[in-house]
């Protein structure tokens, strides 16, 4: 009996080990973005996603987000893994076809790509802004280190109210592109992740409320990404 006592504690400890172990995991996960599913987004001026994790992934629990950051607030509840996987949200396969494979509504979660991941992304409301100058500056942070066969800025047209209205391709205006940069040509970074990091400039054409909108293609495979940046432009 005592023999089958010890063997039974032995077995308890063996599983309590392993569901702490477990516990563990699943806490490290909720606060750190996988790195499996890593890639990259636009970290300044912040796409929505990265913002919401940057402003509230330390506290994402507090009841004060719901009236302080509402849109965040609403991306949370849809799905956290939205912001945790910031950098996770693309499509493969595009060709450089976005408009046929994406349709207006739809551009900051690339037509509900990765299982509907960043469907909250395309709410409209009143997202917070950063504010720029009309000559600004976009950090592109690459962890994957894949370089770009190409990078493409878009600001919302005058007049674009993003409070109100979805974001279409018809709202856009190019600003800048940049052509096939190698990753070995990007600045090493350390934060929020390692990787590489691009410095973009680009001129907005009017100032007010707008979308940054960048689409990057990256260098590795047919692989896109869309992010979606609010700001203010003075």
């Amino acid at each position: 009996m005592a023999v089958l006592a010890a063997t039974r504690r032995t077995w308890l400890f063996r599983v309590l080990a392993l569901m702490a172990a477990v516990l563990a995991a699943v806490a490290i996960s909720a606060t750190v973005p996988n790195s499996a599913w890593a890639h990259g987004n636009i970290i300044d001026a912040p796409s929505r996603n990265f913002g919401c994790w940057q402003r509230w992934g330390s506290h994402f629990q507090d009841p004060a987000m719901a009236t302080q950051d509402p849109m965040c607030y609403q991306a949370w509840q849809a799905n956290p893994n939205t912001m945790w996987n910031w950098m996770s949200l693309y499509r493969n396969g595009m060709g450089g076809n976005f408009q046929a494979a994406v349709p207006d509504g739809t551009l900051c979660s690339m037509n509900h790509a990765e299982g509907g991941l960043g469907n909250s992304l395309d709410a409209v409301g009143n997202w917070q802004a950063k504010s720029i100058g009309r000559n600004f500056t976009l950090t592109l942070h690459d962890q994957a280190s894949h370089g770009a066969d190409f990078v493409r800025v878009y600001v919302t047209k005058q007049g674009y109210d993003p409070t109100r209205q979805a974001l279409g391709w018809g709202n856009l205006d190019l600003v800048t592109t940049v052509g096939k940069t190698p990753a070995a040509q990007w600045t090493r970074a350390t934060t929020p992740t390692s990787g590489v990091q691009l410095k973009i400039n680009a001129t907005a054409n009017h100032s007010g409320r707008a979308i940054v909108f960048t689409i990057w293609q990256a260098s590795h495979m047919d692989q896109a990404y869309f992010f979606c940046s609010d700001v203010n432009i003075s």
